[in-house]
């Protein structure tokens, strides 16, 4: 049984990305911030789950986890970047909170970077998928339409992880590891306030399960449910 760590698992797409690889007979670690809100939901999906307590704006949760993962799950081959935060998705530049622009960062960038490079070795070893959720609105070439709100802290956070994304594909060339960023694209969560028009979680999980368990080679590239988004 394939085993794949999916982070910020506790509710949203998270939960639906977890449920949905169960269905294909993976065991899961779910990564939740808040322990008893990560318990319930390993405990609502049953059997088969694994609760990691892990918290991407704490450098020592982080390291705990990856220490966890290393000792107890040295055969992961899957990880599942999902946890993010918007912060204040009405600000643009000009009244955006720098505390604010920190808190996102420290969750979308570093501690995603933290948690990525400490699951590398394993994840190449095991010649598995590293695959980073991403959304339009870190996409240079749409952001710069005007056709998608100018949510400064979101979009820069996750354009800088789409950066990182281009550093660590570098870093397995040569490998039969792979790494790539899917966008489920707009999801109703608590993330937007529950998007009216968007799709739901489940059917947002499905985009990204799919392209993380269709056994072809996506190194380096960001896709939406139809091909590739544009950088």
């Amino acid at each position: 049984m394939k085993k794949g760590l999916v982070t910020g698992a506790n509710k949203g797409i998270g939960f639906e990305i977890a449920k949905q690889l169960m269905e294909k007979d993976f065991h899961v670690l779910l990564g939740a911030r808040d322990i008893n809100r990560g318990k319930a939901a390993a405990d609502e999906l049953g059997e088969n789950v694994t609760f990691i307590q892990l918290d991407l704006s704490s450098a020592d949760s982080i390291y705990q986890a990856v220490q966890e993962v290393k000792k107890e799950h040295s055969d992961l081959s899957l990880l599942i970047n999902n946890a993010g935060i918007g912060g204040n998705m009405e600000h643009g530049p000009m009244e955006t909170d720098i505390l604010d622009l920190r808190e996102a960062f420290e969750v979308n960038f570093f501690g995603t970077f933290e948690l990525t490079r400490g699951i590398l070795l394993l994840i190449k070893e095991n010649e598995g998928t590293i695959l980073n959720v991403t959304m339009e609105m870190a996409s240079l070439a749409i952001l710069s339409q005007g056709i998608l709100p100018n949510s400064f802290t979101y979009n820069t956070s996750k354009t800088a992880n789409n950066a990182m994304l281009v550093g660590f594909a570098h870093e397995l060339k040569d490998t039969q590891a792979q790494i790539f960023a899917v966008t489920p694209e707009p999801t109703s969560t608590d993330l937007n306030d529950h998007y009216p028009l968007g799709k739901t979680p489940a059917e947002g999980a499905k985009i990204i399960v799919d392209y993380a368990t269709d056994g072809k080679w996506h190194h380096g590239q960001m896709l939406m449910k139809d091909g590739f988004m544009p950088w």
